[in-house]
């Protein structure tokens, strides 16, 4: 069954991609859709043109050529997706929206188009403006708790990547997001305190293994390194 719903959407595809259509594309359709729409909290769609031609990137694809069906519509192989340049007819904002399957009049308001300049968190963390990133993905949790886009143990790994690629400054604001993030675990103030503990701090190392003891009394980490630095202190 699976493997007949597999052939399916290839035919399907294959079909689809041979009905691509040579589109003369004006300077104002063009001025009006290209650009960055949002597709999720933390991802975007570019749209783009070269030589008269659209492109998408997304999700680390820098040039995906969509399927043209008419000047506003266009299939992504990618997404499985037929999307169209839309105006909302109250807020008058342009939207990609998703065309229904089974009817092609309709279609949603789904993927809204903002500036240019927006950046998502994570684009801001990539360009180490950890204060945009962080109040970025803060307004994520307070949205979505459960969000794929701010797990604890990825912004923990990523701080561990930067240890060892010695960059202990950007490393410690990794880790401070994530005890912004979870404030509740103890994980997050052992990372914290680890990274300390790199750079020299012996104190913020203690204060933050400190935290992660009292979070978790069986941390066995911290509660010796908390031991022997109350013992030199005193």
């Amino acid at each position: 069954m699976k493997s007949k719903l597999l052939l399916l959407i290839l035919v399907s595809t294959i079909l689809t991609v041979s009905c691509s259509k040579n589109i003369n594309y004006s300077p104002e359709h063009i001025e009006n859709t290209s650009g960055r729409y949002l597709y999720s909290a933390d991802e975007v769609i570019d749209v783009y043109y070269q030589d008269n031609k659209l492109f998408v990137k997304w999700r680390g694809a820098e040039k995906i050529e969509p399927v043209i069906l008419d000047e506003n519509t266009f299939f992504m192989v990618d997404m499985y997706k037929k999307l169209r340049f839309v105006q909302h007819p109250e807020t008058k904002k342009r939207y990609l929206g998703v065309v229904s399957e089974e009817d092609e009049t309709q279609f949603t308001y789904d993927y809204l188009k903002v500036a240019d300049s927006f950046k998502t968190p994570s684009m801001y963390l990539k360009e180490h403006n950890f204060e945009k990133a962080l109040e970025g993905f803060l307004e994520i949790k307070k949205q979505d708790s459960t969000s794929i886009f701010i797990e604890e143990r990825e912004f923990n790994s990523y701080g561990y990547e930067l240890l060892r690629k010695k960059q202990y400054d950007d490393a410690l604001e990794v880790f401070k997001m994530n005890v912004a993030l979870y404030p509740e675990s103890d994980n997050v103030y052992d990372s914290l305190a680890d990274a300390y503990l790199r750079t020299g701090d012996s104190l913020n190392a203690y204060n933050n293994y400190k935290k992660a003891l009292e979070l978790d009394s069986g941390n066995l980490r911290a509660r010796k390194y908390v031991s022997n630095y109350e013992k030199q202190d005193n």
